[in-house]
Formats: structure tokens, C-alpha cells, sequence
């Protein structure tokens, strides 16, 4: 999996031998960046890391702190912390793509490749052509009629949203309710946070000096390492209960964050890709740079979206009544269709 997403989403050829480029996170980089991942908040202060878990993992029984709990965290500490260093055995625990994906990104690189080639390669997959009319009918591109027609869509989306298309369909799988109870749990969860993310830091790049393509695969590559967690806790533990004592909550976030961060650089992905999964907690070298904090403010964005779509969370509250006009702008569009004015 790793060599076409180099190739497609790095915009050249992969070279697994080469050396990181001068300013480039290698692996040794990213796992320094990991040492100070989450900042606890300070007393009375809301902690995001924390407010995650909590929305991520609402309806699910609480694990009482019992020496056999604590017995199973740090197994699943010491075995993420193994994958860490080993992220192929990580990225062997998450569902291929489809073929057809890899074929068409091929396609949209060629500068040659006409509308009547992507037509037809588009056609090889119903599940995609459909997917492809939704995006193109959807609130995000408000087209003056209605899309029928593969043509007519891929007119509307242009090559930059055929990109972020086929990129999301690419990483769907990825988040799937394949697994064990608590993966099938979690991966609907999951995923809306990982979609709303990428769209959002897409849009939220142009006005912070940061690429939006490389945003939006950030924003996709976030989660991952979340996703291989909940596979092991399938493994692990025996009842729907999940870990909520905060110190482990911390130390399993920071991580998965890290091991999303590593299969970035497994798979070969634009080198700052990986340090802005870090960086975006705010903490670690990479901290600041716009693709960081992009995919942070992004994150900050998701989460309130997602708590406010669930009841979670008013309107009026001084998070979101604390927002600038971008991120209240970047806010509406995450909102549901039905709720597009």
C-alpha cells in the first residue's frame, strides 16, 4: 500500500533508501516530537485530548481502575509502543484499498489524461460513481442544477476535488467497522471525525500559508493509529468496558498519535505530513509551522462541530462564541447538510 500512496499522494516517485530532506522529519525527529505530546490543561481549564476520548467513546461502559485493568493498559501501552517501531506490523492491521483508487489518483497526475479516461475508469466501480454524484450534488460545491452524469461531475469537482475524493475513499476503508467490538464501536465515530477533519483543514490552509492537499491527507492520517488501538483492545479486553483514568488516557492518545505519525513515514507520505500530526497538539519541534497548526485548529474545529451536531455542546458557548470569523465560517461548512442554510 505504501509505494502508491508515495508515488500518487508525494507527488513523485518514492525512494525508501533516501535520506530525509534537510528540514524533513525522520523517524528518529518524530519520536522526539512525541515526548511531550499532551499538555494536561491546567485546573478548571477544558482539556481536548480528554473531551476526545470522552466523545469518542460516549456510550461506552467505563473500565473500573482493577489490577487486571491496569494490567491490560500497559499491554497495550508496551505493544503500541512495539509498533511504533515496527509501523509495517502496524499498517498490516488496517484494511486495503480498492485497486481502482490508485489507478485513477495515476490518472489525475498525468496532465494528459483526458475526461473521457477518468469517465471510464470511474465507471469500473459503482460504489465510487455514486459517491462521485453525492460530493458533486453536495452543500460543499452547490451546483447551479442537478448532477447526473459522471461528466457533469467531474466538471464540477476539478481535478483538486477529484483529489480529496478518491483520497477519502482511499482512507474509508481504513476506519471500517471490521474487528472486534470495540473497533465496531468507535468506527463511525472515527470516521466523522476524520472526514470532518480533513475538510476542515483543507479549507483552513489557504489562509494559513499551509498546502490544502497536504492538510486534508493530514487531517485523514490523524486518526490512524487510534484505529490499530481499538483492533488491540479487541484482542485485549473481554467486555464492552473502555479505560477512562486520564493518565491513561493520555499516554494511549500520545501514542497513537505518534504511530499515525510513523505510518506516515511508513507509507512515504510529504515528510511534514508526520511532524504536523505531532505538532499539531501544540508541543514538539514541529509546533507553529503552518501545516501544524493548521491541522490543529482543524481538530479544535471537528471536535465542536461534533459535539454541538450531538446535543454535546450550545451554540452559545464561549468556546465557540470565542471563534474568529474563519473558523466560524470553517464551523458552518462542517455542519450537516440539513443544517446549511
Amino acid at each position: 500500500m505504501k509505494n502508491w500512496i508515495a508515488r500518487l499522494f508525494g507527488g513523485g516517485e518514492a525512494n525508501a533508501s533516501a535520506p530525509p530532506a534537510a528540514g524533513s522529519p525522520s523517524t528518529a525527529a518524530v519520536s522526539a516530537d512525541s515526548g511531550s505530546a499532551h499538555r494536561p490543561a491546567g485546573a478548571g481549564e477544558p482539556d481536548p485530548i480528554l473531551d476526545f476520548w470522552r466523545w469518542l467513546t460516549a456510550g461506552a461502559t467505563a473500565a473500573a481502575p482493577t489490577p487486571q485493568a491496569q494490567s491490560h493498559g500497559q499491554l497495550m501501552l508496551a505493544e503500541l509502543d512495539r509498533l511504533v517501531d515496527a509501523p509495517l506490523d502496524a499498517a498490516g492491521l488496517v484494511p486495503r484499498v480498492p485497486e481502482v483508487i490508485p489507478q485513477l489518483l495515476r490518472s489525475l497526475r498525468d496532465e494528459g489524461a483526458s475526461s473521457t479516461d477518468l469517465a471510464r475508469q470511474f465507471a469500473r466501480d459503482p460504489a465510487l460513481v455514486a459517491e462521485l454524484i453525492r460530493e458533486a450534488n453536495s452543500p460543499f460545491y452547490r451546483s447551479a442544477s442537478q448532477v447526473r452524469t459522471i461528466d457533469a461531475a467531474l466538471l464540477v469537482l476539478g481535478r483538486n476535488g477529484l483529489r480529496m475524493l478518491l483520497a477519502r475513499a482511499a482512507f474509508r476503508p481504513l476506519a471500517g467497522s471490521q474487528g472486534g467490538r470495540h473497533t465496531r464501536q468507535a468506527a463511525p465515530r472515527i470516521w466523522r471525525h476524520t472526514e470532518k477533519t480533513a475538510l476542515a483543514a483543507s479549507l483552513l490552509a489557504p489562509g494559513m500559508q499551509a498546502d490544502p492537499f497536504e492538510a486534508y491527507l493530514a487531517g485523514l492520517m490523524a486518526d490512524l493509529g487510534l484505529i490499530v488501538a481499538l483492533r488491540l483492545f479487541d484482542g485485549v479486553l473481554e467486555t464492552d468496558a473502555l479505560p477512562q483514568d486520564p493518565a491513561f488516557v493520555a499516554a494511549l492518545l500520545a501514542r497513537t498519535r505518534l504511530l499515525s505519525a510513523h505510518i506516515a513515514l511508513q507509507w512515504e507520505l510529504p515528510p511534514p505530513i508526520a511532524a504536523a500530526i505531532l505538532g499539531a497538539l501544540g508541543s514538539g519541534p514541529s509546533a507553529g509551522q503552518p501545516l501544524a497548526s493548521t491541522l490543529g485548529q482543524a481538530e479544535r474545529l471537528t471536535l465542536l462541530r461534533l459535539r454541538i451536531d450531538d446535543g454535546d455542546l450550545a451554540t452559545e458557548d464561549p468556546a465557540v462564541a470565542a471563534l474568529d470569523r474563519a473558523s466560524v465560517r470553517v464551523l458552518e461548512r462542517l455542519a450537516p447538510a440539513e443544517r446549511i442554510d
